[in-house]
């Protein structure tokens, strides 16, 4: 007879360290996984007992610390013993703890860290204020940024800069090494000493700041990812003065970048000490610490750490890490090789991730505002969770990103919460009341309640149904719709926004999404993975039985990492290969080394080396894995054709960084054992589902076309080889999952495996609808035009080359209707934005019916919807039929095209010819055949025939940037041809009209809502640039929300270059530097001006029209001939007012080789205007400082547009404007 204690074997394993334990702490639950040994049976032959416990993670009346009481509950389930609470644990039955928390996410978003200090080379005390000096949200007039991390800032009077310049036309640049200032860098980079700090001023400097109370410091000197000795001699400082923690960011992160790496030190100083201190008080409530017992921590790359080297820079995806392991290890086969997504929805938000064999990290991420330089695993987060809010605005559905949170939660927890995902769900019958904790209430002790959350939703349907009638000239045109149909609605636009960053990690990385399947797990996925998968094509949906607690479980499958990096910068050749290798042969021996050092044994080691390598002028880089022949040049242009589609054969690669991956294993599961069970199993399909002893009701669930009967089954009375056919709801202790109509879900011993039927998926066209307006189609197709153009930009990001496009971002994708319409547009450039569609009307007069199928256009003119000359238009017909059906379109930044001056953008031009090339409109691809020819004509011959021009300076950058461009717009036709497959085309088009009406309905509400504000419905103002020229404007709003926009009284077009198209109505902060052979420029942010309706203005920050990431200062130096030497907040240059206006910013550049520099600025005559009484901001101000023999120094006022030849030792500065404040003073 079997035994059924199902105990720990006490008297073989009681205090012998037996049980393995797991923790997850989240921001609401705390999941605790317990493993240990019992009698095997025949049923279970394992031998080995899985518990679970799931308790809140604050709940301080029965416990202070989740974890610690989800460990006592589990030793009290496998010892059968009791352990009291007010008791030390007893480890002697502990083997090992293995932890991921969100301690230091928390910390993080919550801004409750550690008070730190942030020490910094002078001249840059602002750096993280600024940042990339990009505003998140292109559109909001109120700017907000998150606040920086840091107390106090250190300024040392210290600098180094690079030997040299990457950007060098000239053969060889000449070797300075023998100098005694000049130093090799741990990357191989000669650096030069230009000041050695005064450590007795640094001592001084520090013991203030510590005399303030602050005991964490973080440290990050210009260019110290190569020369540390700065900042080493800083941290001894210290640590002598008395500091308790220090990072210094060459040891933490030695990577290139200045910004993500003193983001990175100041994170680490900031959430460490709390890490530590979290874990003290950890250890402290067990009776001897953790003496024998083995804890780990997980870390966002997804590898553990001891609990001693364990940080909080490392801790940010913990908890999600561990759950990717989690997915990759159950539900990935070596033999079967089907690429796996993960779906791990939560109560907040949805994180999506990849995985295809190997981890896939990123290695430069923001998180909560902060840019985090470390290995991460690639996980993209989506704001739609359980409880994400739903509303309907502007005429719109929309599912987040606001959510209700803990409290007071949705509707149906009865604390008074907004209506949202759950809401929805529990509406439908796909949530069941009465299986459901009953844990809600004043005693917390009811049911959710059904019924507040029907009568939210029966109001809100009125509101809709009553104004998409008023949208209607007649009744019948508009059916009015069910509370049930509005609330599915909602889960479809809530599974399309989920859908969305998982097209981002497949297709537009080169993976199709239908190869692969998709890993449910987290609370609230279950009653969402079918759907999700049928829109994205997937047909196969793994949901472990512990989906519910997988990050858990998978802390327990993970593996010990350590890493070893160290910087590079060689030219990849056959004379460095033997240097670099075995330099990385040495990381490989540090990183093992390591592991030996905690017990691991040579045969549970492995190492992983890595080289990150990009071409040579990129800023985009790849880590590039050991390939089995071990050619890592071949593998990484493998690489760099599947991420970007092409590969640039006469380029020079570049090695930035050297990597090493230790891992040692000490676990025994193996991997993807579903597959094995699913080839073997006899299935038994369980036609009369009441009969199953799993059986438990059939209930009414809401599904497209109506309500359903639907079996509810447990799943732990459900056997292998059982098969569910849908609909049904499969309940677990912990989640519920959802087999709709047309899907099958086969029962595993560790799997719930689901499958879809062939006319499930969005393969075949299932989207038969009306044309007529329908609230919830119109939703779900604003967001699939929102999603192709986002992967048109993705795509155009991916193949371009130039830096202003690759990296800075300067472009924008947009889809049109068959009239040149506007319909929608990724986040982009606003200026570019606003004028495209009459670039694309322009050309379809122009060329009338000479558009054939394969035809492309490029123009850049003005006058036909251009902007400024560098930014060329490609558009892309859309054929059906043989006509014009939809336009995409893409516009670039181009690098140089031309003209008087590298750069094609000189201050100083009056004719448009100076600028460069142009075109009213050329097809650039005519029927299919790209035109180099013509191309080539246009951008070399043509701009060289007129005097003092050339032709573009760097053709081959801008041809394959030109072609990136064909290839976004490519991308965008194939996304839109398949949108016309599943819906039809006269849906697509109909709809694309829905979208435009409504957008002119919400435009017309808000200046209805201003006319309210001003009834007389005149709004009139003027403003001067500053050669004089006025710009007036008179608003007349009329009560039907019309409005005329009047430019009489604006001065006359001058004869100079800052006249404006009619698609364009503002300038931007321009400089840029130029030299024979190369050439730079850059826009410069200013101060954001304040308003009636947020605090205050937004300092260093891009306004308005433009959008676009600032180089770093040290990729600037590294580059270029120049030093960096300040990059500041301009203090005070922000008008007063009762909100103050933000500041401007100071850019100090020194060169040092003679060059070119032209200055293309605003606001340096007439102030930034304040409102209501508000100051006015402060004028730019633009210096010439000439610097002579005997240390003479002559200082000239630039004006705002100007091109001067400066001498090496020459400084610009540059002090943009700041914004006008708001309100009187107070």
């Amino acid at each position: 007879m079997e035994t059924t204690d199902n105990r720990l074997l006490l008297e073989k394993c009681g205090g012998k360290h037996r049980v393995r334990i797991s923790v997850d702490r989240g921001g609401t639950f705390t999941d605790c996984v317990g493993v240990f040994p019992v009698e095997p049976t025949a049923k279970d032959p394992s031998g080995e007992r899985v518990v679970v416990v799931k308790l809140l993670s604050e709940d301080p009346t029965h416990y202070s610390d989740a974890p610690r009481e989800g460990i006592r509950r589990i030793l009290e389930i496998a010892t059968g013993r009791p352990h009291p609470r007010d008791a030390l644990l007893a480890t002697d039955n502990i083997e090992s703890i293995r932890m991921g928390t969100t301690v230091a996410t928390n910390a993080l978003l919550e801004r409750k860290g550690e008070p730190c200090a942030l020490v910094v080379t002078l001249g840059f005390r602002d750096l993280l204020k600024i940042g990339n000096q990009a505003r998140p949200k292109i559109f909001d007039l109120s700017i907000s940024k998150p606040d920086v991390l840091y107390q106090h800032v250190v300024q040392i009077d210290e600098r180094v800069t690079l030997v040299g310049y990457a950007m060098d036309p000239r053969p060889a640049a000449q070797d300075q090494s023998n100098e005694t200032n000049v130093v090799v860098g741990k990357s191989g980079e000669h650096v030069r000493i230009l000041k050695t700090p005064e450590w007795a001023t640094v001592r001084k400097q520090l013991q203030q700041v510590f005399d303030t109370g602050i005991r964490s410091v973080a440290v990050c000197l210009m260019h110290a990812y190569t020369f540390t000795d700065h900042e080493e001699e800083i941290g001894r400082i210290a640590s002598e003065i008395g500091f308790t923690h220090v990072t210094l960011s060459s040891q933490l992160s030695p990577r290139i970048k200045i910004v993500p790496r003193a983001h990175s030190a100041t994170a680490d100083a900031y959430l460490t000490p709390g890490i530590r201190r979290y874990v003290d008080g950890f250890a402290s409530g067990f009776d001897a610490g953790f003496g024998d017992i083995r804890i780990d921590f997980m870390q966002s790359d997804g590898g553990l750490a001891p609990v001693e080297h364990f940080s909080g820079l490392r801790a940010i995806l913990s908890g999600p890490a561990a759950g990717v392991v989690g997915y990759a290890v159950t539900s990935y086969s070596e033999s079967q090789k089907t690429n796996l997504v993960g779906f791990d929805m939560g109560g907040t938000s949805t994180d999506v991730s990849r995985f295809g064999g190997e981890f896939e990290h990123v290695f430069e991420t923001t998180t909560a505002g902060v840019t985090i330089q470390a290995p991460q695993l690639d996980i993209n987060t989506v704001a739609a969770g359980g409880g994400s809010r739903l509303f309907f605005r502007n005429g719109l559905m929309m599912v987040g990103p606001e959510s209700a949170g803990a409290f007071p939660g949705p509707a149906c927890y009865r604390n008074g919460g907004p209506l949202c995902i759950t809401d929805a769900n529990l509406l439908l019958g796909r949530l069941r009341v009465e299986h459901f904790p009953h844990i809600f209430g004043p005693s917390e002790d009811q049911p959710l309640d059904v019924n507040a959350t029907r009568a939210l939703f029966e109001q809100l349907v009125a509101d809709i149904n009553a104004e998409m009638r008023a949208r209607h000239t007649a009744e019948s045109a508009y059916q009015n719709k069910s509370v049930e149909e509005i609330a599915l609605g909602f889960l479809q636009v809530a599974n399309e926004t989920m859908c969305r960053p998982i097209r981002t990690l497949t297709e537009a990385r080169g993976h199709n999404v239908q190869n692969h399947s998709l890993a449910c797990f987290g609370g609230a996925g279950g009653q969402h993975a079918c759907a999700v998968a049928a829109n994205l094509g997937i047909r196969r949906v793994f949901v472990h039985r512990l989906a519910s607690v997988l990050s858990a479980y998978g802390l327990g499958l993970s593996e010990v990492v350590h890493e070893e990096q160290s910087p590079a910068a060689a030219i990849w050749s056959n004379e460095a290969q033997q240097p670099l290798l075995a330099r990385l042969e040495e990381l490989s021996r540090a990183g093992s080394g390591k592991l030996i050092s905690q017990g691991f044994l040579d045969s549970q080691i492995r190492v992983q080396r890595f080289l990150n390598m990009r071409y040579d002028g990129t800023d985009t880089s790849i880590m590039v894995p050991e390939a089995i022949t071990g050619d890592y040049q071949l593998r990484f242009e493998s690489m760099h054709q599947r991420e970007f589609g092409f590969v640039l054969r006469n380029r020079r690669i570049i090695v930035d960084d050297l990597r090493a991956r230790a891992t040692g294993t000490l676990s025994k599961v193996k991997a993807g054992q579903v597959y094995d069970e699913l080839e073997s199993m006899q299935r038994r399909e369980l036609c009369e589902p009441s009969t199953h002893p799993a059986f438990v009701d059939t209930v009414s669930v809401y599904f497209q076309g109506g309500y359903r009967q639907t079996a509810v089954l447990k799943l732990g009375l459900l056997n292998p080889g059982d098969v569910v056919c849908g609909p049904a709801i499969v309940l677990d202790c912990n989640s519920t999952v959802l087999v709709e109509p047309n899907w099958r879900a086969t029962v595993t011993s560790t799997q719930l495996v689901l499958d879809s039927t062939p006319a499930t998926t969005r393969d075949v066209s299932t989207h038969r609808i009306s044309t007529e307006i329908d609230p919830i189609h119109l939703s779900v197709l604003a967001n699939r035009f929102m999603s192709i153009a986002e992967q048109m930009g993705r795509t155009l990001e991916k193949t371009s080359v130039s830096t202003n496009i690759k990296e800075r971002l300067d472009f924008s994708c947009a889809l049109f209707d068959q009239h040149g319409n506007l319909v929608a547009n990724a986040p982009h450039i606003p200026v570019h934005l606003g004028s495209m569609s009459h670039a694309v009307k322009f050309q379809l007069e122009r060329f009338n019916e000479n558009l054939q199928e394969g035809d492309v256009v490029l123009v850049n003119h003005p006058q036909a919807g251009g902007t400024h000359l560098p930014d060329i238009t490609i558009i892309s017909p859309v054929f059906h039929d043989s006509r014009i059906i939809f336009f995409v379109a893409s516009r670039g930044h181009h690098a140089d095209i031309g003209g008087i001056s590298p750069g094609s953008m000189p201050p100083n031009s009056r004719e448009l010819f100076q600028e460069g090339a142009s075109s009213m409109g050329m097809k650039i691809v005519d029927r299919g055949e790209f035109q180099e020819e013509a191309v080539r004509h246009m951008l070399l011959e043509e701009p060289a025939q007129y005097p003092e021009c050339s032709g573009t300076r760097n053709y081959r950058d801008v041809l394959s940037d030109l072609k990136a461009q064909i290839a976004a717009n490519h991308r965008g036709i194939a996304l839109l041809s398949q949108l016309c497959v599943e819906y039809g085309l006269e849906v697509v088009q109909e709809y694309m009209a829905h979208i435009q009406h409504t957008a002119e309905a919400a435009v017309r509400l808000l200046l209805k809502e201003t006319r309210v504000k001003h009834p007389s419905g005149q709004l009139s103002g003027h403003d001067f640039m500053d050669d004089g020229s006025k710009i007036s404007l008179h608003v007349d709003i009329g009560e039907d929300g019309s409005a005329l926009f009047d430019f009489t009284g604006t001065s006359p077009e001058i004869y100079g270059n800052t006249n404006a198209p009619p698609s364009v109505t503002h300038t931007i902060e321009n400089g840029g530097v130029r030299y024979e052979g190369w050439g730079y420029y850059e826009t410069i942010a200013g101060g954001h001006g304040a308003g009636r309706d947020w605090q205050k203005g937004q300092d260093g920050v891009h306004t308005n029209m433009t959008n676009t990431k600032i180089t770093d200062p040290e990729i600037l130096e590294r580059r270029y001939p120049v030093i960096l030497h300040r990059f500041m907040l301009r203090e005070g240059s922000g008008g007063t007012g009762m909100h103050p206006g933000g500041n401007g910013c100071i850019r100090d550049i020194e060169f040092l080789e003679a060059m070119n520099v032209s200055l293309l600025t605003e606001r340096r005559v007439f102030q930034p205007p304040g409102l209501d009484g508000g100051g006015n901001g402060a004028c730019g101000l633009n210096l010439w400082e000439r610097h002579f023999e005997h240390k003479n120094k002559q200082v000239l006022n630039l004006g705002g547009k100007n091109s001067v030849f400066v001498q090496p030792g020459d400084h610009i500065v540059i002090m943009t404007p700041g914004g006008g404040g708001y309100g009187r003073p107070v």
